[in-house]
């Protein structure tokens, strides 16, 4: 703490340089602005790429089939291939050990729905029970699909929020039929998804019905499933990219499928997209310290020039001091102190602006890969540090400087 006295001295000796200390104490503030800044939008950039993985389990792997593109055992490419049960059923108790949820999924393409006289066309999906948390569908009333739905082949369905604003309008939609292709469903769940209205123009049947009623036979069109996860995220990523390479070749061999076709099976691995997006983010995040930091440093070099000055101005100052017994710890002090108050006082300002930015224009950005641009507590106590120590820094080589003057010599000086 200072006390009257010395905040005095300080202020007086920063008012007769007010030229030098307004420019440097510009310097520091815009850096550290700069630093709030880019900082705020890399955690914006962080937080709009976890809201696109939000709309899926994030340690999902998807499986899905097109045609063969190479020969192979005398078949030649162009098969198209095609997922069944059986195939869900070998690979599900296959790696049951490393897998969370799984579901086999039946899709019809623009379905037509009608309820009363409205009409739409959807997307319906066979699938099994585990598929909600697979989505990461939120059931806002009623239920998801369960077991006795599907050893029953129950006409049930779970409609998204979108659905229910398009046919339903204002009206409870539980208990309530809606026609799919002319076959009455009856609504058991309503549902929410963090991907919008696109992922909530959905409905959710069960995967015997669908096969039953759509002529789906025993085929499904796509396999899903969550790795379980270890508590270290790089294990994670290592496991499931395992997982997922070892679930196409056991699917290329069982459909004897070339292993060097890529096209005609294919598994994505959500885990392993993730780790880019965060490795990016980690990048993107170390470049906006550096040029931030840069920045910064410019400044303290203006505080220590100033400083500088400011000690060859008190030169006979200080020689009076040291002749009158002040020691070289308390001179050192004495200008690391003004250094510091400039540094901090100007960083302070330039903290508190880029913050009341960020705080106004965030909310007012839309854009799917940037939300909410802001910097947390442990990043806004990490700057303040920061510019303590850069005001140390800047001070103590003028500090030293003033320490080792001569009293004989600084009372001679003109």
């Amino acid at each position: 703490m200072f006390d009257i006295e010395r905040w005095q001295e300080i202020f007086e000796t920063l008012r007769k340089n007010k030229l030098q200390t307004l420019l440097t104490g510009l310097s520091v503030a815009s850096g550290i602005f700069i630093l709030v800044i880019l900082l705020g939008f890399s955690s914006g950039i962080q937080n709009g790429v976890k809201a696109q993985f939000e709309k899926d389990a994030t340690n999902q792997i998807n499986i899905w089939t097109r045609r063969t593109t190479k020969e192979y055992k005398g078949l030649n490419p162009g098969r198209r291939i095609q997922l069944k049960n059986q195939d869900f059923n070998k690979i599900s108790n296959e790696y049951a050990e490393f897998l969370e949820y799984k579901s086999a999924n039946y899709m019809i393409w623009r379905t037509l729905v009608n309820y009363g006289k409205e009409s739409n066309n959807y997307r319906v999906w066979g699938s099994l029970p585990d598929y909600q948390f697979i989505e990461n569908s939120d059931i806002g009333e009623g239920r998801f699909i369960n077991e006795s739905d599907l050893d029953n082949s129950s006409k049930v369905a779970v409609i998204g929020n979108k659905i229910k604003l398009d046919l339903f309008k204002d009206e409870d939609p539980i208990g309530k039929y809606i026609s799919i292709f002319g076959i009455n469903f009856k609504i058991i769940g309503l549902y929410y998804d963090p991907g919008g209205e696109d992922s909530e123009s959905q409905i959710y049947i069960p995967l015997t019905t669908a096969q039953k009623s759509f002529n789906g036979a025993d085929r499904i069109n796509n396999i899903s499933y969550t790795v379980k996860m270890p508590k270290n995220f790089d294990q994670g990523v290592e496991l499931s990219q395992n997982i997922a390479l070892a679930i196409e070749s056991d699917l290329k061999q069982m459909h004897t499928v070339a292993p060097n076709d890529l096209g005609a099976i294919r598994v994505n691995n959500n885990l392993e997209e993730a780790q880019k997006y965060y490795s990016l983010i980690d990048a993107i995040k170390l470049i906006f310290w550096f040029v931030g930091i840069g920045t910064i440093i410019a400044g303290v070099v203006g505080v220590g020039n100033i400083m500088l000055i400011i000690v060859k101005e008190r030169t006979k100052e200080i020689g009076i001091r040291k002749a009158l017994g002040a020691q070289p710890l308390s001179i050192v002090g004495m200008i690391m102190q003004e250094a510091i108050f400039v540094t901090m006082f100007s960083g302070m300002f330039g903290l508190i602006l880029g913050l009341a930015l960020l705080e106004v224009v965030g909310p007012l950005i839309k854009n799917d890969y940037i939300k909410y641009p802001q910097v947390d507590f442990n990043t806004a106590l990490t700057t303040v540090f920061i510019l303590v120590l850069a005001g140390a820094f800047a001070g103590f080589f003028p500090a030293y400087r003033a320490a080792k003057i001569k009293p004989i010599i600084a009372l001679r000086d003109e």
